[in-house]
């Protein structure tokens, strides 16, 4: 029997009718919402009657979420974790599903206190979990060379010298609006720029401090425990970065690279079973969409299903 749910405005999940048509969620099925947020995969999931296992690292999301659990009358179960560790909390669990939404939700951009955005100005934080070094702490006190290699590795930046070395010069920083007028003027802004040239330094900020892409290859490579035979793995990603590790996963992973693996080949030489059936083309949000919810415009969908063949062993799990 499905469960209805009142819908939560924060949130528009991006390609939601793709995603549940990759995941094609039936009614007793079991389901993995990998990125909670604001539930909105997850009560697309509940309403087609499936029962549905929900991660978040976020505090707020699973504080956020249990009227949600309320609603669901037992289907739903939210785990205060990481997605990475759902091999490892649902040991000898075998789902149908697994979704995985990628990076920073649009609940979290929202809130200025966060700090994720320099829409508004807030604290500089970008912490997840609420917990660790904040964005502050780590612009305060790294030195130049190590913030020009966060901003050209994590944040694509050409110029990453010269904006670590502007951020060391004012600091220190404290606010969003502080750190988005520091790159602005150290790269040139003029107001009709189709990009603001922060975008990518908060990016490459908050992808290390919640070592967002060491998380979405411990998810992909968790995801493969869990699904059974015929299951179905779904990931959104919003950025070059986090597509190259889904591509080249779901690539390996069904085959499509023959050799050994550089993180360690048997003795053979080659690598096991494919565990996922030969990947579709990406899917990408359509005009009516991104018109909707300009956050789909760069968002990819990926999806992979699951083959009767054994997870791939641990010195296999690089998917880099």
């Amino acid at each position: 029997m499905s469960v209805v749910l009142a819908h939560d405005p924060r949130h528009a999940p991006v390609l939601l009718a793709e995603v549940m048509a990759a995941l094609a969620v039936r009614a007793g099925e079991t389901h993995v919402d990998g990125t909670f947020g604001a539930g909105g995969y997850s009560r697309a999931m509940l309403a087609a009657g499936a029962r549905v296992i929900a991660f978040d690292r976020d505090p707020d999301a699973i504080a956020g979420g249990q009227v949600l659990v309320g609603e669901a009358a037992g289907a739903l179960r939210l785990v205060p974790e990481r997605f990475s560790r759902m091999a490892e909390l649902l040991a000898g669990a075998s789902v149908d599903g697994v979704a995985l939404d990628i990076g920073v939700s649009s609940m979290q951009l929202d809130q200025a206190e966060r700090g994720f955005s320099f829409q508004a100005d807030g604290p500089l934080d970008m912490r997840m979990e609420r917990d660790g070094q904040s964005a502050a702490d780590f612009l305060n006190e790294a030195d130049e060379a190590e913030i020009a290699d966060v901003l050209r590795s994590l944040g694509e930046e050409p110029r990453a010298r010269r904006v670590a070395r502007a951020i060391v010069a004012a600091r220190p920083i404290a606010r969003t609006a502080e750190l988005a007028a520091i790159v602005r003027r150290a790269l040139g802004h003029k107001p009709h720029d189709r990009k603001d040239p922060a975008t990518r330094t908060f990016q490459a900020i908050r992808i290390h401090l919640n070592r967002e892409l060491d998380e979405l290859e411990g998810g992909l490579a968790a995801a493969e425990q869990v699904l059974k035979p015929g299951g179905r793995l779904a990931v959104v990603s919003f950025h070059s970065l986090e597509d190259r590790i889904v591509k080249r996963f779901m690539r390996r992973r069904s085959g499509g690279e023959g050799g050994g693996s550089r993180h360690r080949p048997d003795a053979a030489g080659h690598a096991p079973a494919p565990s996922f059936e030969a990947v579709a083309r990406p899917i990408r949000a359509g005009e009516e969409e991104v018109e909707r919810n300009p956050r789909a415009r760069s968002a990819t969908l990926r999806v992979a299903r699951r083959t009767a063949a054994s997870a791939w062993p641990r010195e296999w799990k690089g998917v880099s």
